[in-house]
């Protein structure tokens, strides 16, 4: 590039500057969604003047660092190349480059075509329906450069859970229809739909929906699920099942066609219940025996007309209540707060008075037998053990039979008294140390109070860290001699024990990882005050001679 003097008024020289000119050709440019391209604005220019490139997106200007970040500068000082990335379909539209000196400027367009999956269908339409199709018509949006190959249809119920695909005929909507009947619908249901276009290049976003109509209605023709019964007060029959869910309904005024008949027999008695949300009929007739045999199934109906009725199945009327207290009823105190209840079973038939279980209620000599607590056992056991009770307290206690109709009679009561608590004091000055591969504990003897059931053990409790499970050593006496590993470290508890039960733990002993042949150490006291138990250890190494 050259630049020249020459005379201007007076005589005086004035420089003269070659023009800015823009090198890259004007085109058009071919780009897929999500690809990124380089927009070229190369220039030839004089050296001595300063260059000033602005870009323009259909005539707006382009502000780099915002648009999401899709727009940057790539030239250098004589180029204003631009990259876009991650193409989008709005990026579509006319780019120009402007390129301005203080004596001169000059612009070009760069037109981009950017091709992608196909824009939302519209005016989607139900053009006719009946109880299980439903015929669309719709109108295409624009294939954004890459003609429609295909559309697919999905629906929305307010049963389902968001969008669901749906069988059409014909199977396969090619790109060229614009109608579709989706069958296998559910009648009486109230349906939205919406289609989809697809390309070589993909998917595109779904059409509005269409406005919501429901399936014509017909006869009900899915009949309850888990159709059961038995159970009930004396003369009754009860029959239950599943209802069934709306969506199968198929038609207003549903209801249920209960019908029944004893065992055998070859006429069918039947009840209507015109409840869609019903799942039990009761019936009632003092002519029904105990436990009887019935066949029972159960059909549907709507305004249309009566559906089928689902499979028989076999149940039993209500039957009658143990009519025998259990004998041999005994108890003995376990610990503080436990007694074990024990007794003889009643005969164990499928007869009119079967024994499903047993039921205890106990409650305190001091207290109203309205007051008791209540546990069941299930199946042919003959004993119980009740729990949380009070320690050294007299307990009234009753067993009686039971089955799907209630309780029979109880026995006598018999009384049952608690052992004493167990000692409330923990062990204290425990002290510890090691020898070779070996953890010598000794702590001070627990002392029961008077109100207290005396110790009779200890129990020494010892794991490796906070999450192992703990392990356990019984003594009776005030020590005892773990063979472990010492380059370890252990956490020990100690508690006492007695017929009343376990007594409150000694303060939890930190045992650190000893390197030296021997140490000892002691868990001290601590304040009430105190929310944190304090170790106070006391270590001496000592060296063999």
């Amino acid at each position: 590039m050259e630049s020249w003097s020459m005379l201007g008024k007076g005589g005086e020289p004035r420089s003269v500057t070659a023009a800015t000119v823009i090198t890259t050709a004007p085109s058009t440019l071919d780009v897929t969604v999500g690809e990124s391209i380089v927009l070229p604005c190369q220039v030839t220019h004089d050296p001595t003047l300063e260059l000033k490139f602005t870009w323009f997106f259909n005539e707006q200007l382009i502000h780099f660092g915002s648009h999401g970040g899709y727009f940057e500068k790539v030239g250098g000082h004589s180029s204003g190349d631009i990259m876009i990335r991650n193409i989008q379909m709005r990026h579509a539209g006319k780019y120009t480059c402007a390129v301005q000196t203080k004596v001169d400027s000059s612009s070009i367009a760069t037109d981009l075509i950017v091709r992608g999956p196909p824009g939302p269908p519209t005016s989607i339409h139900v053009e006719e329906l009946t109880d299980t199709t439903a015929t669309l018509s719709w109108k295409p949006g624009p294939d954004n450069h890459s003609p429609i190959t295909a559309y697919t249809i999905q629906a929305r119920t307010p049963f389902s859970l968001g969008w669901q695909a749906v069988t059409t005929v014909p199977e396969e909507v090619g790109g060229r229809r614009l109608t579709a009947t989706v069958i296998e619908l559910s009648p009486w249901v109230e349906y939205e739909f919406r289609a989809l276009a697809s390309n070589a290049l993909g998917t595109g976003e779904p059409s509005k929906p269409s406005k919501q109509v429901r399936t014509k209605e017909t006869l009900p023709k899915v009949t309850p699920a888990n159709v059961s019964g038995g159970g009930g007060s004396r003369s009754e029959l009860v029959i239950t099942w599943e209802p069934v869910p709306e969506e199968l309904q198929n038609g207003p005024g549903f209801g249920y066609v209960v019908a029944f008949r004893p065992y055998g027999a070859t006429g069918w008695m039947q009840a209507a219940v015109p409840s869609p949300d019903a799942s039990k009929y009761v019936f009632k007739n003092e002519s029904i025996q105990p436990f009887s045999k019935f066949q029972v199934k159960v059909g549907v109906y709507n305004n249309k007309g009566e559906g089928p009725f689902g499979p028989v199945v076999t149940i039993y009327s209500a039957e009658e209540e143990p009519g025998r207290a259990p004998t041999r009823v005994r108890a003995q105190s376990i610990s503080a707060s436990e007694v074990e209840v024990m007794w003889k079973a009643l005969p164990w038939s499928t007869s009119r008075r079967r024994v499903l279980g047993y039921e205890l209620r106990y409650w305190e000599k001091k207290e109203k037998e309205d007051t008791a607590s209540m546990l069941r056992t299930v199946g042919n056991r003959t004993t119980a053990i009740i729990q949380g009770l009070r320690g050294s307290s007299t307990y009234h206690v009753t067993v009686r039979a039971y089955n799907t109709a209630g309780t029979g009679p109880p026995s006598a009561a018999i009384n049952v008294t608690t052992k004493k608590p167990p000692p409330s004091q923990p062990p204290v000055k425990v002290m510890w140390n090691t020898s070779n591969s070996k953890i010598i504990l000794n702590w001070e003897q627990v002392k029961a109070l008077e109100n207290e059931s005396e110790v009779t053990g200890y129990k020494v409790l010892y794991k490796q860290n906070q999450h192992s499970r703990p392990r356990v050593m019984e003594t009776n006496t005030t020590s005892v001699e773990l063979s472990l590993p010492p380059d370890e470290e252990y956490i020990i508890q100690i508690k006492p024990f007695g017929e009343g039960g376990e007594g409150s733990s000694s303060r939890q002993i930190t045992i650190p990882r000893i390197t030296g042949p021997n140490a000892i150490g002691s868990a001290s006291s601590v304040s009430t005050l105190s929310a944190l138990s304090t170790i106070a250890l006391s270590l001496t190494a000592r060296t063999s001679l």
